[in-house]
């Protein structure tokens, strides 16, 4: 009999909008990954608003500065290209006078993929972030084969968020791996009224909420309740 090793896990962290939480979420997967044995890598394929890839305002120096494994390694092994202007990809890169071609892109995730081990990648802003002239995020997850981890805040009008960007997805024929709502740090959103998102989410949509990420004051060692609303949508994935 043929035993195969199961394939591993290739993410594509997106948001329902800009500052959803994608990067914590992101930092919470490798660290669930890793703890799970694998050693997961992390890849921004495209980074908007920031200097450098070691810039202050990097989500990779965020995440290698936060995940052990990954500590000692430059944040330009996992990033892409890199913009100055905090714009969508197409405009920051059209500030520079620079293009960027989706197929490059793609080639990049293909080749991250075919090693034997996670890929976590966080996207720019939302599903429909224009990338090129004639593509969106949406479409490099799709041509990715990638699936996609939707990051919705908690607060009011992440229902119609979220079920926008769920819809988008199944026009599409995606199926998430999974959704979870980050809290704010400076706004918390009530009990009730996350419950409420939550229940909404789940009975229009056909799809759970993984759970809520609270707020996290030690990225080093995320708390376990944190950590666990990972664990359950890398468990509904396996």
């Amino acid at each position: 009999m043929n035993h195969r090793e199961p394939m591993p896990l290739h993410l594509f962290v997106t948001g329902t909008d800009t500052g959803a939480g994608k990067t914590v979420v992101s930092l919470l997967l490798l660290k669930v990954l890793h703890g799970r044995g694998h050693m997961p890598r992390y890849f921004k394929p495209l980074q908007t608003g920031c200097i450098s890839p070691s810039d202050a305002d990097s989500d990779a120096r965020f995440i290698h500065n936060y995940h052990e494994p990954l500590r000692n390694i430059a944040p330009e092994h996992s990033t892409g290209l890199c913009f100055k202007s905090p714009k969508a990809p197409l405009y920051a890169a059209r500030d520079e006078g620079r293009g960027i071609e989706a197929e490059t892109v793609l080639r990049r995730l293909a080749s991250l993929r075919r090693e034997k081990a996670p890929l976590v990648a966080e996207g720019a802003g939302g599903l429909l972030v224009p990338v090129t002239p004639h593509a969106t995020v949406i479409d490099i997850i799709e041509q990715s084969g990638m699936r996609p981890v939707l990051v919705a805040r908690t607060g009011l009008g992440t229902i119609n968020h979220t079920l926008l960007s769920l819809e988008v997805l199944r026009l599409r024929n995606i199926k998430p791996a999974g959704i979870v709502f980050v809290e704010a740090r400076d706004e918390p959103t009530p009990a009730a009224m996350i419950q409420e998102n939550m229940d909404a989410v789940s009975a229009f949509s056909g799809i759970s909420v993984s759970g809520v990420v609270p707020h996290i004051s030690d990225f080093h060692s995320p708390p376990p309740q944190a950590l666990a609303v990972v664990e359950r949508l890398v468990d509904g994935m396996l």
